[in-house]
């Protein structure tokens, strides 16, 4: 576990990269459902298939010649006309029907990637398209300009953890915010690194730059629209849509716009995920990956965005740290991944126990069980 926190070996300076980039490949993810539910209240357990579609939209168009950034804007645009489709059929309808469709519109997408091979390539799967800056030498001077365009990122986290500390006498709060600002210079260490010494591995350093970027970008979008008079209806629709009605808000048109929205940022992940897995697979979107963001999203805290992403963070370190159970258990490999699902089902049940708004959510705001 020191060698996460203290090693620069070059091995594990790639494993850490892996694991920065899928952190903001799953809070991007997590950021449109956390729109979609922590704002508008929308139950969607089909969120997954906005990702299919924006990840099979980017490697195809790619492949066939189109340029990368417009190819992620269709996509992102492709997932949101998703959205749009999808809501007119359920937003009319009562919540449980709306998440009953949605799973099954995203097993839907999956089975026709799976099985329209002419447009999808079926189950071989959309191979060796293009990766964004895999292509790129940057000089010197190029490497440190790139350092310096994620090191505000990193100093706003700081930043903002520091008031945290500042602005609570809570001791427990001020040790693990304490915590969070040593493993965000970590990260920040092994990010600098990456992108200095870029040319070890051109895509995976790329897409590390272009993920945190993208990131910091659509977090401080959704931040300027939630606390904008548009996410403030969102709220009111999320607590009691009556009431908004009455106050002569378009409530249909509202869920609508928030669902496409959430819709087209899943489909920007789906680009990354693509991208972070180099082909793409009918079977890399099974269900399983919209309830890992439902996780995610319960952990950090349902209604922020701040929360959303320290949720990705949180689970994809529990993700780090035991995947080598089996050489300290004895145990099989299915056993283990059978018990690492048990861990994070006690970690959640423990949450649910104790801070069912999760670790930034407000009690005062929680939609769960309205």
């Amino acid at each position: 576990m020191l060698d996460y926190l203290f090693s620069f070996d070059p091995g594990l300076i790639g494993y850490l990269v892996f694991l920065l980039v899928s952190v903001a490949i799953y809070a991007i993810f997590s950021l449109g459902l956390n729109l979609q539910w922590g704002y508008t209240g929308l139950i969607n357990f089909g969120h997954v298939a906005f990702m299919t579609v924006g990840a099979y939209a980017t490697s195809l168009f790619t492949l066939s010649g189109m340029p990368i950034f417009l190819a992620v804007l269709i996509g992102g645009l492709l997932a949101a006309l998703l959205g749009l489709l999808m809501g007119f059929s359920t937003l009319r309808l009562r919540e449980d029907y709306l998440s009953i469709v949605t799973i099954g519109v995203s097993e839907l997408v999956r089975l026709v990637a799976l099985n329209e091979s002419w447009l999808t390539k079926g189950a071989f799967g959309v191979q060796n398209f293009p990766l964004p800056l895999a292509e790129f030498r940057p000089t010197v001077a190029t490497r440190i300009g790139m350092i310096a365009i994620v090191t505000p990122i990193f100093a706003v986290v700081i930043w903002k953890l520091v008031q945290r500390i500042l602005s609570r006498k809570n001791t427990v709060q001020a040790i693990v915010s304490g915590v969070l600002i040593l493993l965000t210079l970590r990260l920040y260490s092994v990010a600098a690194v990456a992108l200095y010494n870029y040319r070890d591995n051109q895509a995976r350093n790329g897409l590390l730059f272009l993920s945190l970027i993208t990131l910091a970008i659509v977090y401080w979008a959704l931040e300027r629209l939630v606390k904008s008079p548009w996410g403030r209806v969102l709220k009111a629709i999320r607590e009691d849509e009556q009431v908004a009605k009455a106050l002569g808000k378009n409530v249909f048109s509202y869920k609508l716009q928030s669902l496409m929205l959430g819709g087209f940022i899943a489909g920007i992940a789906g680009a990354f995920f693509a991208w972070q897995l180099s082909t793409v697979y009918p079977t890399n979107f099974e269900p399983i990956v919209t309830f890992q963001a439902w996780i995610i999203m319960i952990l950090g805290g349902a209604g922020n965005n701040a929360g959303t992403i320290l949720g990705a963070g949180i689970y994809w370190a529990y993700t780090a740290f035991t995947r080598d159970l089996d050489g300290v258990l004895r145990l099989g490999a299915d056993q283990v991944g059978a018990l690492r699902i048990m861990l994070i089902g006690l970690i959640l049940m423990v949450l649910m126990r104790f801070r069912p708004q999760g670790i930034l959510g407000n009690k005062d705001e929680l939609t769960l069980g309205k």
